[in-house]
């Protein structure tokens, strides 16, 4: 440094490490602590990885009320989400007054800069979690978000068809949809909506969307809540009711290899791979091609088609799909309850006969059904 003779001091991984972004200052304290053990990256790998890549990320979950998802001690270890924001917390961290389908409340971090991006990696938030409202109005949705989540045992190239199929669909209905890797096994397609609906409107939209999307794929797509009638890849309409968030683009994923969900133009969709893309390959992606969603905001579109197909399937006797459990039951909803389980309520298990060999049962069953009537 200057004005120091001789070696400058050696720094241990302990010592907070000063950033100077958008105007802040920033001690990002333990900055070599380890995070994701096999690559070795470090908090402060996570800093600059973020830094690197604001201007999509904060397009991706700026503005917005956001879940904190950290990690304290690195991916092997104990994680947690955060919805209320925490209360040390330097003044320029913006938060917004949230209230849950619970009736409870909590403050929410909105990121505004690179500054609350560097803060928030800071605290070993890997992921970032935003609602689909902005922060001037928590009422009205601007964004449709398809969760296409393969069932155990899918591969990532139905993961890409189902994908196509989707994007063929809300083009039909005059939206733009724009993908992205979810830095886990499936795939998320982002669609910006004029704010002129509600929650439960934008979730009917979805729920509309995912059974016109099995009707047209049925092979390899389902629109089925439950996991016993589930195949191929499941496109999650619950994702867009009230308080459900996903990573957002560019958030880095608790996977070994660190991946991060990376936004994708639509012709990318056949060759890409989520192992491609990492908190070290990122950065130079972003640097030779700049974000893939660029556009996103410019796209707005109407649910206006979707929700007239969702009145054609009530008017067709196919009404609301489950919601997720913890939520109140809703008016309309069908029976909360496991396919199997209400057969089984309707069609008790008699037991005839036990026995350890199959002959002593069938022996058993000729006994019963030649018994008298009770």
């Amino acid at each position: 440094m200057p004005g120091l003779r001789g070696k400058a001091p050696k720094r241990t991984s302990a010592e907070p490490e000063l950033v100077i972004v958008a105007g802040r200052e920033i001690a990002v304290s333990n900055p070599g602590k380890v995070l994701f053990p096999k690559p070795k990256y470090t908090k402060l790998d996570l800093v600059r990885y973020y830094l690197t890549v604001a201007e999509g990320a904060l397009r991706g979950a700026g503005d917005r009320p956001n879940v904190l998802v950290r990690y304290p001690n690195g991916i092997t270890g104990e994680f947690f989400f955060q919805k209320r924001a925490p209360e040390s917390r330097p003044p320029w961290i913006e938060v917004v007054t949230l209230r849950f389908p619970s009736g409870r409340t909590a403050e929410e971090v909105v990121p505004r800069d690179a500054a609350a991006l560097v803060w928030l990696a800071n605290l070993a938030c890997l992921e970032l979690h935003p609602h689909p409202v902005r922060a001037d109005d928590l009422d009205h949705p601007d964004e449709l978000r398809v969760d296409l989540d393969p069932v155990p045992g899918v591969k990532w190239p139905q993961v890409r068809a189902v994908a196509r199929v989707a994007q063929a669909t809300l083009h039909d209905f005059g939206l733009t949809g724009w993908p992205k890797t979810s830095g886990s096994r499936g795939m998320h397609v982002i669609v910006r909506i004029e704010r002129r609906w509600t929650f439960d409107e934008v979730r009917r939209a979805a729920l509309a969307l995912a059974r016109e999307v099995e009707r047209r794929a049925p092979k390899i797509a389902t629109s089925k809540w439950w996991k016993e009638e589930r195949h191929g890849v499941f496109v999650d309409y619950n994702q867009n009711a009230k308080d459900r968030t996903v990573a957002s683009a560019y958030s880095v994923r608790p996977t070994p290899d660190a991946r991060v969900s990376a936004p994708l133009a639509w012709g990318e969709v056949e060759s890409a791979e989520p192992a491609d893309f990492t908190l070290a390959t990122m950065p130079k992606r972003f640097a030779t091609l700049g974000d893939r969603h660029a556009g996103i905001d410019a796209t707005r579109g109407s649910l206006e088609g979707l929700l007239e197909l969702s009145t054609r399937h009530e008017r067709d006797g196919l009404g609301d799909a489950p919601w997720p459990p913890h939520y109140k039951k809703q008016r309309g909803e069908p029976p909360r309850v496991q396919p199997s389980r209400a057969r089984a309520a309707k069609y008790p298990l008699i037991e005839i006969a036990r026995a350890k060999r199959k002959q002593d049962a069938l022996a058993g069953l000729k006994r019963w059904k030649a018994s008298p009537p009770m």
